[in-house]
């Protein structure tokens, strides 16, 4: 049987999840950003009015202003868009269980199985799905429908806002062949300019090149981004409860103040590992390299990464490592703007990646993990805030 697959895209999500919680904004052009105050003075989402006026998103609110005087700016509320992204894929459950998200405002549906109440007409369904979401939400959604998770994906970007694409077998080609080549799923800045220098801008041009050759300059993507051309993706919509462990876990910080000093830096770095470790604490997994990057007040970014021979998910451990990379990139009192630490090749089991040796001290590990487990312990019957370590 051929598959239906949606892709449903929230429209505007954040700037939307404002207009419904505050409807006087509504009818104006309006933006949510970071707080300018702390340095995040960037636009995180705009609505239609104004994005008409040629505001875009990630650029600095005086760009903003600049193109749109009248623009109403509004600080992000983050629980609200989780709350909201809750509420829209509990309407999506009633119809399917196999939802899986891109995102807290994209996802892919299978709903092979649920079209008998809309007279096996998959536009239909669709239709009726945004009309819900409307209805009852506030929110609007663009739904890419098709027989694939690729397609559906470039049907939902599309035709926007609050529009229904239907990319059928039949259609596909005339739709699909001549869209930029970087609407296409896992086609990034990099690979775009490799396809570039191949002659390669549309879709279609991306299919009927040689496969060989695209293999040759990107690899394994390569094949991938052509068989996706083609309308050759196999791969299924996961199931709601499906659960897919992080690759890497990070956390970054843009300081009010740029920090200089060394009792600064010791303490934003502890701070930032304690969320580090405590989310590969409830993963249940372990890095194998820390990785740390410093941004400069002139935004120019410092990074470099060690891998670690003992595998580990202490606040402690985690952080001794990122205060002896970041001196070999940073010596006070040079300013700092923004600092993030990533935990990367992560594994579940670290039975099989500690090497005992007498260089390593394993009943200091277990201490460090004691007191963690401790912590956390404290943390879930309260608050994420309420511990955190001081400073050495």
């Amino acid at each position: 049987m051929e598959r239906t697959i949606l892709h449903c895209d929230l429209n505007n999500f954040f700037a939307s999840v404002e207009i419904a919680l505050n409807p006087n904004l509504k009818g104006i052009p309006m933006a949510v950003a970071g707080d300018p105050s702390k340095r995040h003075g960037i636009i995180l989402a705009k609505n239609e009015l104004a994005k008409a006026a040629g505001v875009k998103t990630a650029e600095t609110v005086w760009q903003a202003r600049a193109k749109c005087p009248n623009l109403t700016l509004v600080i992000p509320h983050h629980d609200k868009y989780h709350e909201y992204s809750k509420k829209v894929f509990a309407i999506y459950e009633r119809f399917t269980d196999l939802i899986e998200p891109f995102g807290i405002d994209e996802c892919w549906l299978d709903v092979t199985g649920c079209l008998h109440d809309f007279d096996n007409n998959p536009k239909k369904f669709a239709d009726f799905l945004r009309q819900t979401v409307e209805e009852e939400l506030d929110l609007t959604i663009s739904v890419g429908v098709s027989f694939n998770k690729v397609f559906a994906k470039l049907g939902s970007d599309y035709k926007k806002p609050n529009a229904t694409t239907l990319i059928s077998r039949e259609t596909g080609k005339k739709i699909v062949f001549p869209l930029p080549v970087d609407n296409l799923l896992f086609v990034g800045k990099k690979s775009k300019e490799v396809l570039t220098k191949l002659g390669i801008n549309t879709i279609g041009e991306l299919a009927h090149y040689n496969v060989d050759i695209l293999e040759h300059h990107l690899g394994k993507l390569g094949r991938t981004i052509y068989e996706y051309a083609n309308g050759r993706d196999p791969s299924p919509v996961q199931h709601k409860d499906h659960y897919e462990p992080p690759k890497s876990v990070g956390n970054g910080r843009t300081f009010e103040k740029d920090i200089t000093t060394e009792e600064e830096v010791r303490r934003e770095i502890y701070s930032l590992c304690d969320e580090v470790g405590y989310r590969l604490r409830k993963h249940k997994l372990y890095a194998n390299c820390i990785h740390v990057a410093l941004k400069t007040p002139d935004f120019k970014v410092k990074s470099k990464q060690h891998a670690i021979e003992n595998s580990t998910c202490s606040t402690l451990e985690i952080a001794e490592h990122a205060y002896n990379i970041i001196h070999e990139i940073w010596h006070s009192p040079s300013p700092i703007r923004n600092i993030t630490i990533t935990a990367a090749n992560l594994v579940d089991d670290v039975a099989k990646n500690v090497q005992a040796s007498f260089l390593y001290d394993i009943t200091n590990h277990l201490k460090k993990e004691k007191l963690d487990n401790a912590m956390d312990i404290i943390r879930k019957k309260y608050d994420l805030n309420t511990l955190t370590f001081g400073e050495k």
